[in-house]
């Protein structure tokens, strides 16, 4: 191999924590995160929530959402960097040398199925405006988000780099035409085009399981900080910033009436052919950047599960991914946030569990983050399937922290009385 290809393919660091040499800057790491949650999705859920409880309220709902985002995030952000470790590498200290394998390999199957909803999106949006078969538009764009993972980290904060301006320009275009059918007056009274069964505690769901499962496999991304305060600033401008940035677009125009459901990109692709080219880079840069990194997530657990290199897992899981696609799974957004909001949250309340009580010690207590985990999940399930209005995702992370922090202290008590017995006996 090339001194420049080596230079092009950086170490990926998949089975090792990232050395302080080789961590990247500030900007670079924020980029990395910036350029995830200013996505398309984001404006659906944005347009959803609005639609069901109105402006002012779904607003709230949002910056809830993003802020309780910004907390979980964060704390497992400055876990990541202040270790170096991916978040395969993180489970193992918390679920054990062998069950880490579960967590982070359902986190990674997840992250495969967003990868495969959003290219869904991506080619259903692009047939209803120029009316190729979905099919091909779905394959095309999964080679083409497959091929940026491959290159690895450094191709995240480039495809940050152009998506971000990218989307506030068509963020704020978007915006402009949203105005000329409506004014700030009426989309800040809107009320909502029908009656719903959504909660502003399941708006707040809505919210925070969007980026749940990749919040979750954040050391994936911010073990490339410099410093666990890096890693924060980093998280901050994904959450709250960037997130409730691409759903207030999704919410206004959705607010003015345009029929759009919060998808702004279908509203620029009826400006004319200028429009539909504009709108079909956007999605394709747009949904670039999210599917490369989930892809991103999913090859790093993989590939320490596997003991296989991160760019042969990114080529294999981004051929599955781009199949599921074709299949037609990008139809699946809601069902698929019911399930991220009940079985992800307990896995990032266990972890934080663990570094609130072993903040130096290499400890690994299986038993106890299993458990947690399936309280929390249990408790988000209840929360699902009943009227309560508490948000089902923080209910199932809450739970598992609380539920780590009691089970490692009787842990602690019950081995104190059997050394004091040991004692007595001597």
């Amino acid at each position: 191999m090339s001194i420049q290809r080596q230079r092009f393919l950086e170490n990926e660091y998949e089975h090792q924590p990232v050395p302080i040499g080789s961590r990247k800057p500030l900007w670079s790491v924020s980029l990395i995160w910036a350029g995830f949650p200013l996505v398309i999705t984001g404006a659906l859920i944005g347009g959803s929530i609005v639609d069901a409880l109105g402006f002012r309220t779904g607003l709230l709902a949002m910056l809830v959402g993003n802020l309780i985002l910004f907390a979980y995030v964060g704390i497992q952000s400055a876990i990541a960097a202040k270790s170096g470790m991916s978040f395969a590498l993180i489970a193992t200290r918390v679920f054990g040398v062998k069950g880490y394998r579960l967590t982070s390999g359902l986190l990674a199957t997840v992250v495969i199925g967003w990868f495969a909803v959003q290219t869904g999106i991506t080619g259903s949006t692009l047939h209803s405006s120029w009316g190729i078969t979905p099919l091909w538009l779905d394959i095309l764009a999964g080679l083409i988000f497959m091929g940026i993972t491959i290159v690895g980290v450094k191709a995240l904060s480039i495809i940050g780099a152009v998506s971000v301006p990218f989307f506030l320009i068509m963020g704020g275009l978007a915006l402009k035409i949203a105005l000329d059918h409506s004014s700030w007056p009426m989309i800040l009274h809107f009320s909502g085009h029908f009656a719903s069964t959504l909660t502003f505690g399941g708006a707040v769901t809505m919210v925070i399981a969007l980026f749940i499962d990749s919040g979750t496999m954040t050391p994936d991304f911010t073990r490339w900080a410099k410093s666990p305060k890096d890693a924060v600033i980093a998280t901050f401008w994904a959450f709250p910033l960037a997130n409730f940035l691409s759903m207030f677009f999704g919410a206004v125009v959705s607010a003015a009436g345009t029929e759009s459901q919060g998808n702004f990109a279908s509203v620029i692709v009826h400006l004319g052919p200028w429009g539909a080219l504009m709108a079909a880079a956007f999605l394709f840069v747009n949904s670039g950047s999210v599917c490369s990194h989930c892809l991103y997530n999913a090859a790093t657990g993989f590939s320490q599960i596997l003991g296989r290199k991160l760019r042969w897992m990114a080529l294999i899981l981004g051929l599955v991914g781009t199949w599921a696609a074709a299949m037609g799974m990008g139809s699946l957004l809601a069902t698929w946030l019911s399930f991220l909001a009940v079985i992800v949250p307990g896995i990032g309340g266990s972890i934080m569990g663990h570094f609130l009580v072993f903040k130096k010690a290499r400890a690994s207590l299986p038993g106890i983050a299993f458990t947690s985990w399936i309280l929390g999940g249990l408790a988000s399930l209840s929360v699902q399937l009943t009227s309560v209005p508490f948000p089902a995702a923080v209910t199932g992370m809450l739970t598992a922290f609380g539920a780590y922090l009691v089970l490692a202290s009787l842990r602690t008590r019950i081995r104190s009385i059997g050394s004091d017995r040991i004692v007595e006996e001597e």
